[in-house]
């Protein structure tokens, strides 16, 4: 065999996640994360959608996918901050 594989064990995403500057996430939550914000947050309406079962059009997982990034990567972030597994200097 000429190459040996060896899988990154979620490395990568750990190392990703360490390296986004929590001004950089706060700013991407109050931003993509919460537009627009009247009548309500677009990501809390694709929420209540979702739990009520209305989420049927592509538009809208889209829309919850795209709004919901943010939020995400800042739980994520929050994991591995407390599970002792990034660095964060930031």
């Amino acid at each position: 065999m000429l190459y040996a594989y060896e899988p990154a064990q979620g490395k990568t995403m750990r190392t990703l996640v360490s390296k986004i500057n929590w001004p950089i996430l706060i700013v991407a939550c109050a931003t993509i994360g919460l537009a627009p914000l009247f009548p309500e947050p677009h990501v809390w309406e694709k929420l209540r959608m979702l739990v009520q079962g209305n989420l049927t059009r592509a538009i809208d997982w889209f829309d919850l996918l795209m709004h919901g990034t943010p939020w995400v990567v800042v739980l994520l972030k929050i994991w591995a901050i407390f599970s002792g597994r990034a660095d964060d200097k930031a």
